[in-house]
């Protein structure tokens, strides 16, 4: 993991480390001894050229170094481009990567497509609502099929929609609305 992610404290964050995780196609510019990127292969070397997928977090390294380019993922290529822009509340994320937009936020700059930003907010403002929605409403078998299709900080604002939702009937229904603070009820002592 690079220094920026331990100074910002995510060096232990788990979905840190997943999101770090996920695959990247890149192609080699120089030819590496030593190597082994598939266990099938039966030399230990990468040629210059080879197009092979690695980690995000070595192929960051690897980038940093002008060892390799890296390409756009497959979760945000054209075809997931135009069934986003199709349909975005019924597109399965989840399958295509679970931490969708994080991911999209870390790949971009170092691809060079400004299209992934762009993509990433008007994604999450087109499913935003629908979140939301089906978070104060769904019943719990509609909800079940429906998280299926979510990204890891979809679920988390969902959960967190139905936290608030709960919090807030409990409010209403419950106990008396302004409640006395204790200091109120005593006298102040006489001052000598």
């Amino acid at each position: 993991m690079n220094d920026t992610s331990s100074r910002n404290g995510k060096y232990f964050d788990i979905d840190e480390i997943l999101i770090e995780e996920e695959l990247v196609p890149v192609v080699f510019h120089k030819s590496a001894n030593g190597v082994k990127v598939d266990p099938s292969a039966e030399k230990d070397c990468v040629d210059e050229g080879a197009k092979v997928e690695l980690p995000f977090w070595l192929s960051q390294e690897l980038y940093l170094r002008q060892a390799v380019s890296i390409n756009v993922p497959a979760c945000f290529n054209q075809k997931t481009r135009r069934e986003i822009q199709a349909d975005a509340a019924n597109v399965d994320l989840r399958s295509r990567c679970p931490y969708f937009y994080e991911f999209g936020c870390k790949i971009a700059p170092i691809v060079g497509d400004r299209t992934i930003g762009k993509m990433l907010l008007s994604t999450f403002q087109m499913r935003y609502k629908d979140i939301l929605t089906k978070a104060h409403t769904a019943a719990y078998a509609v909800a079940s099929k429906f998280l299926a299709v979510l990204t890891k900080e979809e679920t988390n604002l969902y959960e967190a929609a139905q936290s608030s939702m709960a919090a807030f009937k409990k409010w209403r229904i419950g106990g008396p609305r302004i409640q006395r603070a204790s200091v109120l009820g005593r006298k102040r002592k006489p001052i000598d």
